[in-house]
């Protein structure tokens, strides 16, 4: 049986295990167990070493060197276990992840080792000052925003968790002090002779363009200006239509030739219905030959993404077919910096989102009801408000603006009616 002594009132074991020649100790503090070797083979010697190892501890204990409670890092930890089982198919995986690196490279570094009672208001702003002076100090700029209110999220989460666990009582103040609320400003946009200064310059390079074997990628950016700017569909939505999702109609209601689509993007399947001018380029993208792809190439040990060895007879479009199989970026990019369009009066910079947001102003500017804007776009009637009615001059009725009211007329002076009488 392995010897085993108590010193300081029980307070400390010194033991010795099986097989081993040096002493051992060990003692309850702060609501575990914890044990050191003492590195001694003499009894006498190993209870002098357990019991400084034990005033150590208590003295570590006073003033808070030890932890008593769970750290933000354990918090941390069941955070992420909970949110990666929870979120399956609710949460885009990229976001997941995100949340996931926000925390380990931000804030663990930083709230790590803190039991969580120590995550006080005043940590938290000392975080958001760190987390600017590291930044300025590494690219001489503040973080965006966005960035910070998004590590924000993941703390309040993580500290959520703990209350769910038991671990923390109450939230602390995460607000910002001494800012006020972002300007919230519309989102960029074309207006009306920008972009058809862009639809004519893209015509253009679609009929003539510099290098003959990108006439189809010309193409294909003319018509999907065309059609993104008459159907207000967001970048992915339209990158994941096939052709079976379109169907070209004629509109009861307004008797015009138009296209119905089913959508499918970040708000689940929807649908919408175009203006007329979407219906031409659709007919151009089914009717235009689709390029050869690496997949008709023959399989004879060649690089399977190659279209070197690919079929030379191009084929029309199937119905399970991309519309749009790739999006011509840099051609985009190319033709806004040609036409000095990349960037608004705002410096805010111009990306295939701005075609849709040209749909809604452009709605807007014609007077569409806007509960009818915002089911069509699978939005909601508070977004367009906030983000693009503030800012379109039509929906300013001058009418009802500069009304006067209108001036009593003077009364006149009886009396002196009186005396014209007399």
């Amino acid at each position: 049986m392995a010897e085993h002594h108590t010193i300081l009132g029980g307070k400390v074991h010194v033991y010795k295990r099986p097989n081993s020649t040096c002493w051992q100790s060990s003692s309850y503090l702060g609501g575990k167990n914890r044990r050191t070797s003492t590195k001694e083979e003499s009894l006498s010697k190993a209870k002098e070493i357990a019991e400084d190892w034990y005033l150590q501890l208590r003295g570590k204990l006073r003033t808070g060197e030890i932890k008593t409670e769970k750290t933000y890092r354990e918090a941390s930890e069941q955070f992420h276990r909970e949110y990666d089982i929870i979120t399956q198919g609710q949460r885009s995986k990229v976001y997941v992840e995100g949340q996931r690196r926000r925390s380990l490279v931000n804030l663990v570094p930083f709230f790590g080792d803190m039991g969580l009672s120590e995550v006080t208001a005043g940590k938290i702003q000392e975080y958001r000052i760190h987390r600017l002076e590291q930044t300025m100090a590494k690219r001489g700029k503040p973080p965006a925003r966005n960035t910070i209110h998004q590590e924000m999220v993941a703390l309040r989460q993580t500290l959520k968790t703990a209350i769910r666990q038991g671990w923390l009582d109450r939230l602390p103040d995460l607000s910002e002090p001494y800012r006020s609320s972002p300007k919230i400003s519309h989102r960029a946009w074309f207006s009306p002779e920008e972009y058809k200064q862009l639809y004519e310059a893209t015509r253009k390079r679609a009929h003539k363009p510099k290098m003959a074997r990108y006439k189809w990628e010309s193409e294909q950016l003319h018509d999907y200006v065309l059609f993104a700017a008459n159907t207000g569909l967001r970048p992915d939505e339209a990158w994941c239509l096939q052709f079976r999702d379109v169907t070209i109609v004629e509109d009861d209601a307004s008797g015009e030739t138009i296209l119905e689509i089913e959508v499918r993007g970040k708000r689940g399947v929807g649908y919408c219905k175009s203006m007329p001018g979407a219906v031409r380029p659709f007919e151009r993208l089914k009717a235009r030959l689709r390029p050869p792809r690496a997949d008709d190439a023959p399989k004879d040990g060649n690089r399977p993404n190659s279209t070197k060895n690919a079929s030379p007879e191009s084929r029309l479009p199937e119905p399970t077919d991309l519309i749009f199989p790739k999006w011509q970026h840099e051609l985009f990019k190319t033709i806004l910096d040609e036409e000095k369009l990349r960037f608004d009066r705002e410096g805010r910079p111009r990306t295939a989102y701005s075609l849709r947001h040209t749909y809604i102003c452009l709605r807007l500017m014609e007077g569409a009801d806007i509960y009818q804007i915002a089911k069509n776009c699978r939005t909601s009637v508070e977004m367009i408000e906030k983000y693009y009615a503030a800012h379109i001059k039509t929906n300013l009725d001058a009418a009802a603006i500069n009304i006067m009211k209108p001036k009593p007329k003077p009364k006149k002076d009886k009396n002196k009616n009186n005396d014209d009488n007399d």
